[in-house]
């Protein structure tokens, strides 16, 4: 036996007991006679100590240790001397003092301390099983592992049977590019890699099991961003004789489970719901940060007869002119620059300007365009948006969309900049009612807002043939803390019904039939109604640990280019490789 307890076991309960430790040298201290090391495995940190006049041979040859030296310990557990505990670890009352020493492994002097937070990223990555050792990447895993363990007991409770999809199958380009894989047996035919188990999972319902989930790998050959990856995990779920409701109602007391016996917080049920519609209209999202105000106000009529040129323009042309209340901290006041880099910035969202005013009272601001405005419609602006003395108010006069969009966005930048937000703060939603369709204006045509499968709400379903674009779907996103975290909907079950959306895509009988001929077979063979959702289990697990960016809660995540540091994938192929799938690569 290498081992007889890990290095965050041991404590007074252990004291005058032999025991044998394993690990990795976390810090070294050599004090003369005394050399004291902490041994770090996974479980924690021991104080091991080699005293020269207990064995003087063990004592030498603790001299040679450095940190990250994998070694093996054996000696008897100490009660460590008064003044030198440490209660901030579980073992920091005892210290084992060493009778023997074996060193299984040395190292290098790592590229960075394992300690230190301030690691530039990529050094991070390219030595990644290095900082894979590092405390909170440990805590990261760990609770990630958690938190599938909690969701697998959880389902399995309420009779889902977990059912794995494959990883090799059609490629389906209605949504992110696909990942493709070319066929060796079939040359010139080639697999994707699952941008989500959606058609199978859907498949299942068709066959009867009623209750599916997986933690499902997922690929999409898409930009990246902090909160995105080639390769991600969600919990995947889809049941069968349900409504809009029964699927959140589940999926609420699933992460209500997560929340209480991971967290200790209790989730209030049901959560709050917005439509899509509303969303756009109070917060400029369709995923809002709840855990602040700065709700968007419409400000039409307060400025309608006025005389500000550009307001009334925008009103003419029927547009809207949208503002928003920002409350700075003392200290916060913002300056001329302040407010032009803020107008530089929101350029960035469509919007050709960014109107402020600083509020002096309840019917007078500091503002470059506040004599274009009287008393009584600048008392009529403070009041609707409720401003108070010290307060800024903010507009943009744009289109409908553009308008709530870009002061949807001002308002989370806002909050990124003069808000100091606690990571245990936890502000939880729904937004539903999404428009089934969207409008490509380089395609000409209309494209799914979420997948071509989702289910219109029924009252809409007639707007398919006169006014496709004002059609609202069955789909719903769960938000927490302005992410979200999850998405679904009821899915079509109706193969006639399911034609139909295709048509309206721009997809022919005839691509139907090629691409998804397998799916309307099958809706044909009494589909029951059913619907689910995809939780991003990424997303979900850095929201709950508070972490920026979901790379510190993925073992080897790629970097935004998509490339892994470490192992240097994507990497070229030999052409023995590519001449036995029938390949040849095109001269850049």
């Amino acid at each position: 036996m290498m081992r007889t307890a890990t290095c965050g076991q041991l404590d007074v309960k252990a004291l005058d007991r032999e025991a044998a430790l394993t690990g990795w040298v976390d810090t070294y201290r050599d004090h003369g006679d005394i050399i004291f090391i902490d041994l770090r495995d996974r479980w924690g940190v021991t104080q091991v100590v080699f005293d020269r006049k207990h064995k003087e041979q063990i004592h030498e040859q603790s001299k040679a240790l450095r940190c990250e030296f994998v070694i093996r310990v054996k000696g008897f557990v100490k009660k460590r001397p008064p003044g030198t505990v440490n209660a901030k670890i579980p073992t920091g009352e005892i210290e084992m003092l060493a009778d023997s020493l074996e060193i299984l492994n040395t190292c290098p002097t790592p590229p960075f301390e394992l300690g230190e937070k301030n690691v530039n990223e990529e050094i991070r990555l390219k030595y990644r099983f290095l900082d894979l050792r590092r405390k909170d990447m440990i805590e990261a895993l760990t609770f990630r592992y958690k938190i599938t363990k909690v969701v697998r007991d959880f389902l399995d409770k309420h009779e889902f049977l977990e059912i794995e999809t494959p990883y090799l199958t059609r490629s389906t380009p209605e949504g992110a590019r696909d990942f493709l894989v070319p066929s060796r047996l079939t040359q010139g035919s080639f697999y994707a890699l699952p941008q989500s188990p959606q058609l199978f999972k859907q498949l299942l319902m068709v066959s009867g099991y009623e209750r599916y989930f997986q933690l499902a790998r997922c690929f999409r050959d898409e930009d990246l961003r902090k909160d995105r990856q080639p390769e991600h995990t969600q919990i995947d779920l889809e049941m069968s004789f349900v409504d809009e409701e029964d699927v959140m109602g589940i999926v609420e007391k699933m992460v209500a489970d997560v929340f209480k016996k991971l967290l200790n917080r209790d989730l209030q049920a049901p959560f709050l719901r917005l439509t899509y519609e509303e969303a756009m209209n109070r917060f400029g999202s369709d995923k809002p940060d709840m855990r602040y105000e700065m709700e968007l106000k419409d400000l039409n009529d307060v400025f309608k007869g006025g005389s500000f040129k550009i307001f009334n323009e925008c009103m003419d042309k029927g547009g809207k002119i949208r503002g928003l209340c920002f409350t700075p901290a003392t200290g916060q006041e913002l300056s001329r620059k302040d407010f032009d880099t803020l107008t530089q910035w929101i350029g960035g969202f469509g919007a050709k300007g960014l109107a402020w005013m600083k509020v002096k009272d309840a019917s007078s601001v500091d503002s470059p365009i506040a004599k274009f405005f009287d008393v009584e419609r600048t008392t009529k602006l403070i009041s609707t948006v409720k401003g108070q003395a010290g307060d800024v108010i903010f507009m943009v006069a744009s289109d409908e969309r553009t308008s709530a969009v870009a002061l949807g966005a001002l308002r989370v930048h806002l909050a990124e900049l003069y808000f100091h937000l606690p990571t245990n703060d936890f502000k939880i939603l729904w937004v539903k009612d999404f428009p089934l369709l969207e409008w490509n204006e380089d395609e000409k045509r209309f494209h799914a807002a979420h997948h071509p499968f989702t289910a219109p709400r029924p009252e809409d379903i007639t707007l398919l043939e006169t006014d496709p674009g004002k059609v609202r779907s069955l789909a719903y996103d769960l938000v927490l803390n302005g992410s979200e975290i999850g998405g679904g909907s009821i899915r079509i079950h109706r193969k006639d019904l399911q034609e139909k959306v295709f048509k309206v895509l721009g997809i022919s009988a005839e691509e139907a039939q090629d691409k998804f001929g397998f799916l309307l077979s099958a809706l044909s063979y009494g589909a029951p109604p059913h619907g689910g959702l995809a939780m991003g289990l990424d997303r979900f697990t850095a929201n709950l640990l508070g972490r920026e960016s979901i790379r510190d809660v993925i073992a080897f995540p790629k970097t935004q280019k998509g490339t892994c540091l470490m192992t240097e994938a994507p990497s070229p192929v030999a052409d023995k490789q590519l001449n036995e799938l029938g390949i040849q690569l095109k001269k850049q």
